[in-house]
C-alpha cells in the first residue's frame, strides 16, 4: 500500500507544479520536461498528463499545451526557500551550492539552480 500512496503523492506534486506554471502555452516536450523534475517514470508521466487534462489544469491540442490561467503561480517570496549546501539540480543535473526548493501543499520540489527554478515555473522561457 505504501507504493500506491507514494505514487499518488508524486502525481499530486506534479499536478500542483503544472497548476502553477506561468506560461499560457507550451510544447508537450516542455511540459514533460517540467514533469520530469518530479518523476522519470513514463507510465507515471502519462497518468499525470491524463489527470491534468481531466482536472482542467491543461488542455491538449496535438503537441501544443495550454495551461489554466487562474491566478495560480509560484510566489517566490513565500513558496521558494533557498538552502546552502552541495546539491544537484533536479532539472539540469548541475552541481549547485544554493538549492531552490518550491513548497506546495502536496510537498516540496527541488533542489533547482537559480535559472532552472525560473524555467520550471515558467517564469523564464528557454
Amino acid at each position: 500500500m505504501g507504493d500506491r500512496s507514494d505514487r499518488e503523492a508524486t502525481i499530486e506534486l506534479a499536478l500542483e507544479l503544472l497548476a502553477h506554471l506561468e506560461q499560457p502555452e507550451l510544447e508537450l516536450a516542455d511540459l514533460v520536461d517540467r514533469i520530469e523534475t518530479v518523476t522519470n517514470d513514463p507510465h507515471l508521466t502519462r497518468d499525470i498528463l491524463d489527470r491534468a487534462e481531466t482536472r482542467g489544469i491543461i488542455t491538449r491540442e496535438g503537441a501544443q499545451i495550454r495551461t489554466r490561467r487562474g491566478g495560480t503561480f509560484v510566489r517566490f517570496e513565500s513558496q521558494v526557500t533557498v538552502r546552502s549546501g552541495e546539491f544537484t539540480c533536479r532539472r539540469c543535473g548541475a552541481s549547485i551550492e544554493n538549492g531552490h526548493f518550491i513548497r506546495f501543499d502536496a510537498g516540496e520540489l527541488g533542489p533547482f539552480g537559480s535559472s532552472c527554478i525560473r524555467k520550471v515555473t515558467g517564469r523564464e522561457i528557454d
